[in-house]
């Protein structure tokens, strides 16, 4: 992916994390998956190399970059084949909602082991009945004295059963309308160990091939104390997407890299599979849509390092913006690119030898989560364009 718009030390984190990704790839990847198993030795010596926390304030052991400089590796990962779903989670969303919103106790406990990889946060939003609107959460948080006391469900909770513990977003408080619907939300974010008493994992099964598992989640009177609270209980929906926003900007990112494989791959064929004298490559039909895919790929990067830097200068209305375009066109340029690599091989393109089949059904998680196109779609309609809602 070229980087016209890039530093030479962005450049130079590029070329570093390509070069970690090509001595693993997909086989080490897709070997993980068929044992069950989490990439921790992928994961530990990014980490060892600084690129896990390179997002995380240098005063607790982070490279003191920003999302920028995450959404690169997570990118020139997914290139290689072996995307770390959990960089989106545990450093982008938990890491920096800590760094910016947590006391200093929180930050002490927290950033150092998400920065070097030895400490995992999950993230617990999404809802069975909330959905793609966060507005209905229905998962409390009332006092009880100094102590908080949750109780909700949510559901496609990434990581869960490998982290040690669950950054939970409740509401604590909840004002029917005339109609009875839940009120203006309220959003606050607790940290809930993963043995906290009443908080209860179930896996999902997916069809989906990754070493993230899904799980729901059953919060049951989960009794916690006072500074399990992360920021101000007033702050509300600021604190939020603090987190939501770079977890755009890194899905942008992981689809990014997973496009760039899947037309990487396709090239390469196209290039050695010959059919009447010529490579396959030659005739247009092949040429132009993968010409097109690499197009519509540097296109989202661009979107994507717009959004990060709009982001990691303090510019959290117009990165809102920006990360759900940069998100929306990433995956819109994933899906096609992934399609067309598949096509460009033909049946070798549904075998296992050649890996492109699975990403089928991986692509499509970007044009998903954490929010549909659908949604990314009525927010420009209404938030960019000034036109009605319709919700």
């Amino acid at each position: 992916m070229s980087a016209t718009l890039e530093t030479d030390e962005h450049k130079a984190l590029r070329a570093a994390v390509a070069q970690l990704g090509r001595r693993y790839g997909r086989e080490y990847l897709t070997k993980a998956v068929a044992e069950g198993r989490h990439p921790g030795e992928l994961w530990a010596e990014a980490a060892k190399l600084g690129y896990l926390g390179v997002n995380l304030p240098e005063e607790y052991g982070g490279g003191g970059g920003g999302i920028t400089e995450l959404a690169i590796v997570l990118e020139e990962l997914g290139a290689a084949g072996c995307p770390l779903l959990m960089m989106v989670v545990s450093p982008a969303i938990c890491g920096t909602v800590i760094a910016r919103f947590g006391t200093e106790e929180q930050k002490r406990t927290w950033l150092p082991g998400i920065a070097d990889g030895s400490r995992t946060m999950a993230f617990g939003i999404t809802e069975p009945d909330a959905g793609s609107n966060s507005h209905r959460i229905t998962t409390t948080a009332r006092r009880d004295g100094t102590d908080w006391v949750l109780s909700g469900r949510k559901v496609f909770i990434s990581g869960v059963d490998i982290a040690d513990a669950t950054l939970v977003v409740a509401r604590t408080e909840t004002v029917p309308d005339k109609e009875g619907h839940t009120g203006r939300l309220k959003p606050c974010l607790f940290v809930v160990p993963r043995d906290a008493e009443g908080f209860q994992r179930h896996g999902i099964d997916m069809e989906l091939q990754a070493p993230e598992k899904q799980f729901e989640l059953v919060l049951d009177d989960v009794r916690l104390p006072a500074d399990a609270l992360v920021g101000d209980e007033d702050a509300g929906l600021l604190q939020l997407f603090a987190g939501l926003n770079p977890e755009r900007i890194m899905t942008a990112a992981f689809a990014i890299g997973m496009g760039r494989y899947a037309l990487a791959r396709a090239v390469g064929y196209a290039k050695d599979r010959t059919v009447w004298q010529a490579p396959i490559g030659a005739h247009q039909a092949i040429a132009h849509p993968l010409a097109q895919s690499h197009i519509e790929l540097e296109l989202a990067c661009l979107m994507t390092q717009k959004a990060a830097h709009l982001y990691d200068t303090g510019d959290d209305i117009g990165a809102g913006e920006a990360a759900n375009m940069a998100k929306y066109a990433a995956a819109e340029a994933c899906v096609k690119a992934v399609d067309q690599a598949v096509h460009t091989l033909g049946g070798n393109g549904l075998t296992r030898e050649y890996g492109l089949a699975s990403l089928i059904t991986a692509s499509r998680v970007a044009r998903i989560a954490p929010v549909s196109r659908e949604m990314i779609l009525n927010f420009v309609s209404h938030q960019t364009l000034g036109l009605p809602k319709s919700y």
